[in-house]
């Protein structure tokens, strides 16, 4: 019997894992579809921000109580999730608690601190339930989320207090066999809440326990590999791209445009002439972005990473005065085009133009409310930019659509003609000194 639980776990963990890592390889494939983009300048500074932001979730204590509170779930599950590795060995090799015979008393504290964990997070898992059902926040209750984006979240909360019920209980029927002196069953000492639950397991027969004890243990390791598999389909991702995403920040200053060196070239010789080569220079194919291909992949780092917390729409100031623009549905709405071009290439083994591009999902409105503030990249946690891919948007739509608002129009016209915003001949420029004199 017990062999053929070793060979259904080992087989039931390799096929989780498998799934697990061809979900990641899609995803890295969907990512590097976007133009290249070198940031590998500056390491030193790149681990800096990924011990601040990523590991040390800086940016989350702007707001100190939800910070602690995400910080305990954040903590929770990288650190009680280290007893998974015994679950691992110990279903690969048929023991039971590998790990107690060789360090002794710390076992029992590891499993204490991590119980204070698991009851930690259960109780902020509920609290936030409570923020995003019932207070019910201004950006959680946003048409952003409408669907799966709101179901998503609850279903994590409500996985995670699952994981923490499921490993307390099995540690209480544990602890309530080892008071009865069942086989296999190690005297482990008192777990600080296990052991307050254990007498109430006094009344139960060895089996029922054990039935009880091993249902936990396989309900918990399942929940674990599904939950894994999960991630793939879920904002939840972000636990593990925040990591790769901060490193990949751009380390310019926030807000900093990138210039078209052939635009500004057009622009340098239309005022020098002089300077403009005898032969015509390459010229770009595509100005901005319409799709996905025409975004660095960093962009799209940035879009799998979203947590979709809605910290960016809310400090937009177009959003809050009623416009269209929410920058997290942006980051959710380019994530979205980059999953149909993705399920594209898995049908026909490359991509077959479908007639959609990132317009079929953000409209012009969108782009033009953005007023280039710069705010929802100062408040993502995980250093995303809505910014840089607004501004690729709009540049496709002026540069390669003419489509920008008659205002605009009129002040690119007078650029080129006057070379100045203003509709004056460059020969009349200097009269206003002589109206002074």
């Amino acid at each position: 019997m017990q062999i053929i639980q070793q060979i259904l776990f080992i087989a039931l963990a390799a096929f989780a894992i498998w799934l697990f890592a061809k979900n990641v390889g899609i995803i890295r494939r969907n990512i590097f579809l976007g133009k290249a983009e070198d940031l590998s300048d500056n390491p030193s500074k790149r681990w800096k921000n990924l011990i601040l932001l990523a590991f040390g979730q800086k940016k989350m204590f702007r707001n100190f109580p939800v910070a602690i509170m995400h910080f305990i779930i954040y903590a929770g599950f990288i650190i009680v999730n280290v007893e998974v590795l015994e679950i691992v060995l110990d279903g690969m090799l048929g023991t039971h608690r590998l790990f107690l015979p060789y360090i002794g008393v710390l076992y029992t504290f590891l499993i204490n601190f991590f119980e204070i964990l698991a009851l930690s997070v259960l109780v902020v898992c509920v609290i936030f339930l409570i923020r995003r059902n019932v207070i019910r926040l201004n950006r959680f209750i946003s048409k952003d989320l409408n669907g799966w984006p709101r179901s998503d979240a609850n279903y994590i909360l409500f996985t995670e207090i699952i994981l923490m019920t499921l490993f307390i209980t099995m540690n209480s029927t544990d602890r309530a066999l080892q008071l009865q002196g069942a086989e296999h069953y190690h005297d482990t000492g008192n777990f600080i809440f296990s052991g307050i639950i254990a007498p109430l397991f006094s009344g139960f027969s060895q089996s029922t326990l054990i039935v009880l004890e091993r249902s936990c243990w396989w309900m918990h390791i399942i929940g674990i590999l599904a939950f894994l598999n999960y991630l793939p389909y879920s904002k939840h991702l972000h636990i593990l791209l925040a990591f790769p995403n901060a490193y990949y920040a751009r380390l310019e200053v926030d807000g900093k445009m990138d210039n078209m060196q052939t635009v500004q070239n057009e622009v340098k010789y239309m005022m020098q002439p002089e300077l403009a080569p005898a032969s015509a220079g390459d010229t770009p194919i595509k100005f901005g972005a319409k799709d996905i291909f025409d975004l660095s992949w960093k962009n799209l780092l940035d879009a799998y990473s979203c947590t979709e917390c809605g910290r960016c729409s809310t400090a937009c100031p177009a959003n809050q005065t009623g416009k269209l623009l929410s920058p997290r549905k942006i980051m959710m709405d380019t994530r979205d085009r980059l999953e149909a071009v993705g399920k594209n290439i898995n049908t026909h083994k490359e991509f077959k133009d479908d007639g959609k591009n990132l317009f079929s999902h953000i409209t012009i409105e969108e782009l033009r409310a953005c007023t280039t503030c710069n705010a929802c990249v100062q408040e993502c946690p995980v250093s995303i930019s809505p910014l840089a891919i607004i501004l690729e948007l709009r540049r496709s739509l002026i540069m390669e659509d003419s489509n920008a608002p008659q205002e605009w129009n009129t002040m690119f016209s007078n650029i080129e003609n006057n070379f100045a915003p203003w509709k004056f001949s460059p020969d009349d420029r200097e009269k206003w000194k002589e109206e002074m004199n």
